[in-house]
């Protein structure tokens, strides 16, 4: 398979601002294929050293939303990897929506292959709150498929990254950390880091082990990962900020204006 057609298509519909559908023959039939054609795109965007990574769909209750039993990823381009707070335009996004997340840097590289939980947690340099930009630029999730969003970055958009907490993070019982997401406008949502495959660190060994990050050779020291969001998106109807908050860590924000 030649990735770079289907790369190209992806990167059209987005410019036109318009609706992801069916590649017909260009369509990922794998997962590899997907991470394949992935890479061609960040290729194509200036990103095949991405600033770091997404994983969609950790948490139980956004499987149940999306229909999906297994995590994706998504690179990320340093421009859209925000700290603290991010300002960003309501009208530049397709039905953006906001999700609350915990993430990462790592310390040391991964190398792509077999990856266990110590190998992940021995990589790690600071654990803070997140939370990702998305856009619900699809229509039938399921009529897509997996590989389909595996091409397209799993809903990724941007990212807000807080800062991380005073002290050592493996004194905290991340597998137990309640986070909550609010908006200005009132709605908000709740869940906790035990939901995100019953460990957030069990998606960092996944990605670690995935052909998304066999892909992009690996995994680097500095890269952010995004483990995934506690709760499903809030879809947003218009502008509004967000708060995250993941108590001890520090809280992270967003206005889409």
């Amino acid at each position: 398979m030649n990735p770079l057609p289907a790369a190209r298509a992806l990167l059209d519909v987005r410019k036109a601002r318009s609706i992801v559908r069916p590649l017909g023959d260009l369509a990922p039939r794998t997962e590899a294929d997907g991470a394949a054609i992935q890479f061609a795109l960040a290729g194509l965007v200036g990103a095949t050293r991405p600033a770091g990574f997404k994983i969609g769909a950790t948490g139980s209750r956004m499987q149940a939303y999306l229909g999906i039993d297994a995590p994706i990823g998504g690179f990320m381009r340093a421009e859209d990897v925000h700290r603290n707070h991010a300002d960003l335009r309501f009208a530049d996004f397709v039905r953006p929506g906001v999700e609350c997340e915990v993430a990462v840097r790592l310390r040391h590289d991964l190398p792509p292959g077999p990856c266990t939980r110590a190998q992940a947690t021995a990589a790690i340099g600071s654990f803070f709150a997140g939370i990702e930009v998305v856009e619900n630029r699809y229509g039938d999730v399921r009529a897509l498929g997996s590989p389909m969003l595996v091409a397209d970055q799993m809903y990724h958009c941007a990212a807000v990254i807080g800062d991380p907490v005073d002290g050592d993070w493996r004194d905290l019982p991340i597998d137990a950390l309640s986070g909550r997401i609010q908006l200005d406008v009132g709605t908000f949502d709740q869940g906790i880091t035990s939901d995100l495959l019953g460990h957030p660190l069990v998606g960092l060994a996944w990605l670690a082990s995935a052909p998304l990050a066999a892909a992009f050779g690996g995994l680097r020291a500095g890269q952010i990962i995004m483990l995934g969001s506690v709760t499903p998106p809030l879809w947003l109807s218009g502008p509004a900020t967000a708060t995250v908050c993941f108590p001890p860590l520090p809280s992270v924000t967003v206005c889409l204006g």
